[in-house]
């Protein structure tokens, strides 16, 4: 167990925020299934991305890393043809390189067999059993654990969908869909959430060649036998990771974020708008770096979170500094992410000082003028949760201790880095104490 010591201090400086993760993970999958030699820029090696990589160089790309580069030869051979060997990819934490790469595995045919770690195996696949179910795909799994085995060729054809249990179920069928011979529809049969996951999915295969109409987020309509097209790719800057420090910057500390595009489809970019609701300010200067400052003091909100469940741990911590009520609404879905988000958040928070409390689809957070600090906290192993108690740690009286903070590898390895680089002080507590 890896624990680190954190001392209150005021954050000053630039933070270059690492890139979408999101996005980087559809540019290496269109990249590795295009026609050509494809070089992805601004690529960061989180543990998720490496997932990604890994799994698409199983299924037969090869991909070479740069610093901060991909050079991804796309799969030339004809996609049809069944392969005999079992192929073995380790998704590590990954829901994203699970749910997008099962359902491409299925366009190349043969057995394949994910694995995983953590909560991964708690997440569910039902969506895609029923799929297997209908087409008579062969498949197998352990209850708890990720060990999923698939065996069988994706065919084209008509798919209805949940739209309120994981976008990452339609993205993973957009991707593969396409390649099949045949021309297929994907209805959604309940209200879409996360729909800017589906436009980002949409817009980065869109730039690799391939068409598909959306009509209304309530119906996709993908004609068979497209191509992905070669080409270079430079992935932009990430909101779920820049909203850690353009919250920490309304909370009063002075913090700069550099390569943020404020014409971004990502979702999580409605951080933006729910600081303003908040009485925070965007501002940006000549050098295109985003600051969020107070109009006035921070007042708490109504807060919708079904399209930006990734933000909403380190909203939680600004509600809980802000003057009165905030309401976060329609936030079920984060029980089932690396832990129970709501659950985490809520004790963590409390902990310091806060007054949050838990609901079962929301949380309702009344504001307090500072937060003690002075205690141990745990990250609940879940990278979010450790960087939103990071920046919570600029607004406690006294030090806090944070545990299993290394766990911010998963989406952000370089993110202790970066805190520190901006006045951060932190130190790891068992070298401290030895």
């Amino acid at each position: 167990m890896a624990n680190l010591k954190i001392y209150p201090t005021k954050l000053r400086g630039r933070v270059k925020i690492p890139p979408s993760k999101s996005i980087a993970h559809r540019a290496i999958i269109c990249a590795s299934l295009s026609d050509k030699i494809c070089k992805i820029e601004n690529i960061d090696y989180s543990d998720d991305i490496i997932a990604t990589i890994e799994g698409m160089k199983t299924l037969g790309a090869n991909i070479t890393k740069g610093e901060n580069y991909l050079e991804v030869e796309g799969i030339f051979k004809n996609i049809q043809n069944t392969s005999h060997n079992e192929k073995i990819i380790d998704c590590n934490e990954s829901g994203s390189t699970l749910r997008f790469l099962v359902p491409i595995c299925l366009v190349f045919g043969g057995k394949t067999k994910f694995q995983g770690k953590g909560n991964l195996g708690k997440r569910p696949l039902t969506t895609y059993y029923e799929i297997f179910d209908k087409q008579k795909i062969n498949y197998s799994f352990d209850r708890d654990k990720l060990d999923l085995m698939v065996d069988g060729f994706l065919k084209g054809g008509t798919f209805e969908i949940e739209g309120n249990v994981s976008s990452q179920f339609i993205s993973g069928l957009l991707f593969a869909l396409p390649l099949l011979k045949k021309d297929s529809k994907i209805i959604i049969t309940t209200k879409m959430e996360s729909k800017s996951y589906v436009d980002l999915t949409l817009k980065v295969m869109k730039d690799f060649g391939i068409e598909i109409e959306n009509h209304n987020y309530q119906e996709f309509i993908i004609k068979g036998n497209q191509k992905y097209l070669g080409r270079n790719y430079k992935v932009e800057s990430d909101y779920s990771q820049g909203a850690f420090f353009l919250c920490g910057d309304a909370l009063g500390n002075e913090i700069h974020c550099g390569g943020l595009d404020i014409n971004s489809l990502q979702g999580d970019k409605e951080v933006l708008d729910i600081l303003k609701k908040m009485n925070g300010e965007v501002i940006i200067d000549k050098k295109h770096n985003m600051q969020i400052k107070r109009r006035k003091k921070l007042k708490g909100a109504y807060i919708d979170g079904s399209q930006c469940p990734d933000i909403i741990p380190v909203v939680t911590l600004v509600a809980a500094l802000s003057k009165g009520r905030s309401e976060i609404v329609n936030v079920g879905r984060l029980r089932i992410k690396e832990c129970d988000r709501l659950s985490a958040i809520t004790k963590e928070l409390n902990k310091l000082g806060a007054k949050v409390t838990e609901k079962e689809d929301s949380i309702i957070v009344d504001g307090v003028g500072e937060l003690a600090g002075g205690v141990e906290v745990w990250s609940h192993k879940d990278h979010r949760i450790a960087m939103t108690l990071a920046i919570a740690s600029s607004c406690c009286k006294d030090p806090i201790i944070i545990k299993d903070f290394e766990c911010v590898s998963k989406s952000y390895p370089k993110f202790f880095d970066d805190f520190e680089k901006i006045g951060g002080i932190a130190i790891d507590w068992s070298e401290e104490k030895n």
